[in-house]
């Protein structure tokens, strides 16, 4: 049996749909469209993870492994997305980088690294923002391996559903100048999400 080498959970703040997966030396993911999870997704160099609120807290759980372990029970969306940590910290974070009180997910130093994220309750409070409890819950496993394509394991919400037959969109390659710390970053990011329709 597989146990985690160290977990930890914590209310994450997330907004336009998402938290994120970042370190703080560089992208973790090249811009190749994963959308097609309906969970996780690689774009303009983090990982994003997809929630049924528009903005406000979820519970988020993550688990250091050193080889892959078995996906959890009782959750009703599961996908996978490989990433590289150049520092070795590889954070859930809030809106504009600010990481969540969570262990950083690369224990084993920079590398290589494989993400399955497991989703609950995402159907509860679709597009709905700030709730008095947080009603959608994460479970996010790590381990070191190799790059594989995204996988998704199981999907039985609604709310993947729909991301899932949303249209792809060519990706936006965001340079260092146009990074999310910047003023024109922020900009820029806001125009891909209304492009796309993501504007709550």
């Amino acid at each position: 049996m597989n146990e985690p080498a160290r977990t930890g959970t914590a209310l994450v703040h997330a907004e336009y749909h998402l938290f994120q997966i970042t370190d703080p030396q560089g992208p973790v993911a090249d811009n190749l469209d994963a959308s097609h999870t309906g969970l996780v997704s690689a774009d303009g160099g983090a990982i994003e993870v997809a929630t049924g609120i528009g903005t406000g807290d979820v519970h988020v759980t993550v688990e250091q492994h050193l080889q892959r372990p078995d996906p959890a029970q009782g959750w009703e969306e599961i996908a996978e997305i490989s990433c590289n940590s150049p520092s070795g910290e590889l954070l859930v974070t809030f809106s504009m980088d600010d990481p969540a009180d969570l262990p950083a997910l690369a224990y084993q130093g920079s590398g290589s690294y494989r993400l399955r994220v497991h989703a609950r309750g995402r159907d509860r409070a679709v597009d709905q923002t700030t709730l008095d409890e947080a009603v959608e819950s994460y479970l996010i496993q790590c381990w070191p391996a190799a790059h594989e394509d995204a996988l998704l394991v199981q999907a039985t919400d609604a709310y993947g559903a729909q991301v899932r037959a949303q249209p792809a969109n060519d990706t936006i390659v965001i340079d260092h100048e146009d990074s999310r710390e910047t003023q024109t970053g922020r900009e820029r990011d806001i125009l891909r999400r209304a492009g796309r329709g993501d504007c709550s």
